[in-house]
């Protein structure tokens, strides 16, 4: 990481990402976009306990969408649930536990749902972690990656034939701008190159990784509309918890769950998505802006990202026999 890009990325951060970068931003919202009525469109949202997952599941809920929220912890899932369904009066909202760290799990959890033949219209990857002690899962992967980036390319390719046979179908997958100051490594998946394992530059590869993924599947699967999209600083349990000092210095200008989860709210809501954007896009703030900041040389090559997703296939299909 160069200091350009951290220095470049922390202005930038300063005026976008927070409370006040978000109100600014809303003064161009078209409100009207996210009046809709989301009867027969089922979504499907990772991490719906809390934070962004949360109000994205109650606010598709209030528009009458069938939601399935997945999460890792039954309880707490359970009463997310409750809460969903009592300040949206739509009991359609289902509760799956699925844990997105652990592989076999995840594919588990995507074969009983394909089965299931239960229909899935919105797929948002919106589960992640940044662990800053380097953990295996599996004896074999590195925690952030296998949660943040393996968990969710194996949920997401598993049900495209479920998003396939339901079109118009779309996946949105929740970055950061944490990925600014990272170039792709396609090789490295598990960070065993750093001198010392630090976890937000894990992160931030992890999503560098998630934008890349998008791009690829999008071209792979060119009938299901792919993006990636970064909330701003949120408020969130998950930030309080991996970045105790960034919260402390921050949190009172950081974003509140409903700002942050905003702008994913409004790509579920909006019909005509395909035809207004291009397959592959990376949204903040309800537009879409560059994947790289200027003069950061942080643009990847096409063998790269192949490379890339040949490994991931590659993972996945040892999990699969």
């Amino acid at each position: 990481m160069s200091f350009y890009r951290s220095a470049v990325f922390g202005i930038k951060g300063l005026s976008e990402y927070t409370r006040s970068g978000f109100e600014s931003a809303a003064k161009e919202f078209n409100h009207t976009d996210i009046e809709v009525d989301l009867t027969d469109t089922h979504v499907m949202i990772t991490g719906a306990n809390s934070g962004i997952g949360k109000v994205t599941a109650l606010e598709c809920a209030k528009r009458q969408a069938h939601v399935y929220m997945v999460c890792r912890d039954e309880l707490r899932g359970k009463e997310a649930q409750e809460e969903i369904i009592y300040k949206s009066n739509n009991h359609n909202v289902e509760l799956h536990i699925c844990d997105l760290s652990q592989p076999k799990d995840v594919l588990k959890f995507t074969k009983e749902f394909v089965q299931s033949k239960k229909p899935l219209n919105i797929l948002c990857n919106n589960a992640g972690c940044m662990i800053n002690e380097r953990q295996l899962i599996d004896n074999e992967y590195e925690a952030n990656f296998a949660t943040n980036t393996l968990g969710t390319y194996i949920l997401t390719t598993n049900l495209i034939p479920v998003l396939t046979n339901n079109l118009p179908a779309r996946v949105f997958t929740t970055s950061s701008g944490g990925m600014y100051i990272s170039r792709l490594d396609p090789d490295d998946l598990n960070s065993t190159q750093m001198s010392s394992f630090k976890g937000d530059l894990v992160y931030s590869q992890n999503k560098r990784q998630q934008v890349v993924m998008m791009e690829r599947l999008a071209q792979r699967y060119s009938s299901i509309f792919f993006a990636s999209w970064h909330p701003g600083w949120v408020d969130t349990p998950a930030l309080r918890s991996a970045m105790p000092s960034f919260y402390a210095k921050m949190q009172t200008r950081l974003r509140t769950p409903e700002q942050g989860a905003y702008t994913l709210v409004w790509l579920c809501c909006l019909k005509d998505i395909a035809n207004r954007y291009i397959n592959g896009e990376f949204f903040q703030d309800r537009t879409v802006v560059s994947k790289h900041l200027p003069l950061a040389w942080t643009k990847s090559s096409n063998e790269e990202e192949e490379r890339f997703m040949n490994n991931l296939d590659e993972i996945c299909n040892k999990y699969a026999r």
